[in-house]
């Protein structure tokens, strides 16, 4: 039995969500043959950091690039603009993926081996790489998949409703990203002093994000009150190219570049993609959260804290549970009325917000004793048609005092997450 973990993207992002579930299935000793997939190697790299001295052992680690001369060639004219690589893999290594017999994949584009090249017999399963609210994470394809792993009711209430999954084919089992990440709280790049750190974590979706709009005014206004401190931590895909396109409703953004005086600013911290925005090393460090539709909210509320929302684009959003999450704090349209959110979203916290952030996190994520990772595993295994010969599970607890499944990988595989 030949099990796949696939990691097709310009950035590391998805990496966390995958990689603790090939881990624990290894550690369960089942006999299947695991094979981790990267098409590049940041991600590579990244595989290697989060599990020092399992590839080879634990599973085999596999490059899978573009391999005819037509497919580099279109990459290099195309790959500034549009994720030319991540599609044309699929058609040049089609004699790899028809050896497999489990495909575990964190987005949707695989599903390309059923639609177009028709590998029926291969088992695709969705793990997911967030617990957001955004309408394209309950599309139809995900229907298309053998089985979902979801984090928690939320997601498979709107899978069922939304995208027409069929609910025996949708498993919660919590969030693995936790097992790696939850703890992270790497050295802060901002001298404490004391004052509150805010985070913000504009989305790359042109169409969504605030970042296009006002995104350079939010610093100006960072820039102006040093009475707070600011990480300006973008997801990882919005600088990643000069022009950021989106499908799901077609857009075009052109993200530019980071002023000096933003750069130059004492009170302001920029990364914009680094491997701590991508294991929650900011969100567990901030003292409040600033940002549009992230899904990195949910991850940020392991610990209920103050929020506030950019809607740039004016949605009528009350009532759409493609914004759930702005239930979560104060939610303004204009950068000028950041001053009295920040003060609002601090001063009602515990009041208003808190509970709100309390139901969200509740239902979007599904923690027990049993590691997610663990969880995920098991039905990976069965789904594969694989016996376990070891469980093993380590209840641990969050900052917030939560229980939840973070350490329960050894630290041997864990790395410095």
């Amino acid at each position: 039995m030949r099990i796949g973990f696939l990691f097709n993207h310009d950035q590391i992002h998805q990496v966390a969500h995958g990689l603790p579930i090939a881990l624990a299935l290894a550690a369960m000793r089942s006999g299947a043959e695991i094979i981790v997939c990267v098409t590049n190697e940041r991600l590579a790299e990244e595989v290697r950091r989060l599990a020092p001295g399992s590839a080879g052992r634990d599973f085999e680690l596999v490059q899978l690039g573009l391999t005819k001369p037509a497919s580099r060639s279109f990459d290099r004219l195309a790959h500034a603009f549009i994720p030319s690589a991540k599609l044309l893999m699929y058609k040049d290594n089609l004699d790899f993926f028809r050896h497999l017999d489990v495909l575990v994949v964190p987005e949707m584009t695989s599903l390309i081996l059923k639609t177009r090249f028709a590998l029926d017999q291969l088992k695709i399963i969705h793990t997911r790489h967030g617990a957001g609210d955004r309408a394209i994470g309950f599309n139809r394809a995900s229907a298309s998949f053998d089985h979902v792993l979801v984090s928690g009711p939320k997601i498979r209430q709107r899978l069922i409703a939304d995208a027409g999954v069929d609910p025996a084919r949708i498993s919660v089992v919590g969030y693995p990203k936790f097992d790696l990440c939850a703890a992270s709280r790497s050295a802060h790049p901002l001298i404490d002093t004391g004052r509150p750190v805010v985070v913000y974590n504009p989305h790359v979706s042109p169409h969504l994000s605030s970042w296009y709009q006002i995104g350079r005014h939010i610093l100006d206004w960072f820039a102006e009150h040093d009475e707070y401190q600011l990480i300006f931590a973008p997801h990882v895909m919005l600088f990643e190219r000069p022009v950021a396109v989106t499908i799901d409703k077609f857009a075009i953004g052109f993200p530019g570049s980071i002023d000096k005086r933003h750069l130059r600013a004492a009170n302001i911290h920029v990364d914009l993609g680094s491997r701590n925005s991508t294991t929650m090393a900011y969100l567990n460090r901030a003292d409040i959260y600033l940002g549009d539709v992230s899904s990195q909210i949910y991850e940020y509320l392991i610990r209920p804290r103050p929020c506030v929302f950019l809607n740039s684009h004016r949605f009528d959003w009350q009532k759409d549970a493609n914004f759930a999450m702005w239930t979560a704090g104060p939610v303004i349209e204009r950068a000028s009325a950041l001053g009295p959110a920040l003060a609002d979203a601090q001063a009602r916290h515990q009041s208003t917000y808190a509970p709100i952030q309390q139901r969200l996190f509740e239902e979007s994520f599904d923690l027990t004793d049993t590691p997610s990772s663990i969880r995920a595993a098991a039905v990976v295994a069965e789904i594969a048609g694989v016996k376990p010969k070891t469980v093993r599970s380590a209840p641990v607890r969050t900052p917030s005092g939560r229980r939840t499944s973070a350490a329960a990988i050894s630290e041997d595989q864990r790395g410095n997450a």
